[in-house]
């Protein structure tokens, strides 16, 4: 008695294969993604984008009213009058400054949400907003305080180049001028570098849980190797979105000027013109807070393919997210998060264009490609001549002038045809109707015919 396995259905496909990435398969996934959970990723964005910004604009400019409003009741050109302005900027300064932070702070916990998100749907699992943030509420301030030290530090390092270059420019203002410049430019290569190196922190502390350094120092050990296809996703996309940007917001721009204009030829503003022009002001707006919502999703789900894309080739992850697969979809309960499974773990891989593959020759113990020669010492692959002086596979013809791949042993003589029976007075009938009979104890044979004759 033998028992057959059970059926089980294949392994449900998630947004991404689960084997190491190329460029184009990361660049376009992060666009396609967007379809995959939509009501979390786009509305969720969108939503905070617009609540953020609504914010900070009421509040900034409800300060800024309040504030620079009392400059009516002071004369101008006095002390006070110069007190009252140079507090009401600063006040307005402030706010913006602390307002914009907090919005920071919210597009952070979006990238977090789309992290997750992404992460789920690597491996066919599609999680609700609720589900997302309770996976996120652990590391959230972990998150919110390492982009708050990175705010920070570049601050700082703005503020000391900034002072030090008034400095230089109140002895030598040419060399002042030189230096900007220098700065600037190396500015830009630096900013990239930086980035790019770093690109990968949120993901390792929301997905690992990681340490603030610890995660610099993960984002700096994933990155390596792979520092330029992750800088050409993120220029590619920042460069996509920039165009996207300009083609919205230029047609807007004619459109309200060619309005004023049609209302107003004269120049003579009145409150039609004035209200097409806002209007006009707002359509554009909220057009630009669309692009980017999306901007912050399609950057946030290429950031996390690509930590999903480096562990793969660095720490084989994506054995472990196969291994939770199968045994998810086999009914395993309580499995352990993939994502934090032998992290740090050091894997070798095969270049690519594998051992085995079409061409190559196989690598010693593995079977051949179809059509491929087998290595020496190895069987042929299925429905394929061995090599000469090989062995052929159990079942197989073996190779031209070759003996057969299991020979019977010594010893064994498969069996023959029986010999003819001799005799010294009779010779042997051939003849299909004669046979021969001699009964136990007779010295001679006798004959006897054949009944069928």
């Amino acid at each position: 008695m033998s028992a057959y396995p059970a059926w089980t259905p294949a392994s449900r496909p998630g947004i991404i294969p689960l084997h190491p990435l190329t460029f184009g398969t990361i660049l376009g996934r992060s666009f396609a993604a967007l379809r995959q959970n939509p009501r979390v990723l786009l509305g969720f964005a969108l939503v905070v984008q617009t609540v953020s910004y609504l914010v900070v604009l009421l509040a900034v400019g409800g300060v800024a009213i309040a504030a620079f409003s009392r400059l009516d009741t002071i004369p101008q050109g006095t002390d006070e009058f110069d007190a009252v302005l140079a507090g009401s900027t600063a006040l307005t300064i402030i706010t913006g400054f602390v307002l914009g932070l907090a919005a920071a702070a919210l597009g952070v916990i979006v990238q977090g949400i789309v992290v997750l998100e992404v992460a789920h749907a690597a491996v066919a699992e599609k999680l609700s907003l609720g589900a997302l943030w309770a996976k996120l509420k652990p590391v959230v301030w972990r998150l919110l305080g390492y982009v708050f030290l990175l705010t920070t530090a570049v601050i700082l390092l703005v503020g000391v180049i900034t002072l030090s270059i008034v400095g230089i420019w109140f002895a030598a203002p040419p060399l002042a001028v030189g230096l900007t410049v220098l700065i600037v430019v190396g500015a830009i290569p630096l900013t990239l570098w930086l980035s790019t190196k770093l690109l990968l922190a949120p993901a390792a502390i929301i997905l690992e849980h990681a340490t603030l350094l610890g995660a610099v120092g993960r984002a700096w050990t994933l990155v390596r190797g792979r520092f330029w296809a992750v800088l050409g996703v993120i220029v590619v996309i920042n460069l996509i979105f920039g165009v996207v940007a300009q083609v919205v917001s230029i047609p807007f721009s004619l459109f309200g000027a060619g309005l004023s204009t049609i209302i107003a030829p004269t120049g003579d503003a009145d409150v039609g013109s004035l209200i097409a022009v806002v209007g006009v002001s707002l359509i554009a707006q909220a057009a630009t807070l669309v692009i980017q919502a999306v901007l912050i999703v399609v950057q946030s789900t290429a950031s996390a393919l690509l930590y999903i894309d480096c562990r793969m080739r660095r720490e084989g992850l994506d054995l472990d997210l196969l291994s939770y697969v199968e045994k998810r979809d086999a009914g395993a309960a309580a499995l352990p998060d993939p994502y934090r499974e032998n992290v740090g773990r050091v894997m070798v891989r095969a270049p690519l264009g594998p051992q085995g593959a079409y061409g190559q020759p196989p690598a010693y113990g593995q079977p051949p490609a179809y059509g491929q020669p087998p290595a020496y010492g190895q069987p042929p692959a299925y429905g394929q001549p061995p090599a000469y002086g090989q062995p052929a596979a159990y079942g197989q013809p073996p190779a031209y002038g070759q003996p057969p791949a299991y020979a019977p042993p010594s010893g064994y003589a498969p069996p023959q045809s029986p010999a003819p029976v001799s005799d010294d007075t009779e010779s042997a009938a051939t003849g299909p109707d004669a046979t021969r009979w001699t009964a136990p104890g007779a010295s001679a044979p006798e004959r006897r015919e054949s009944p069928w004759s």
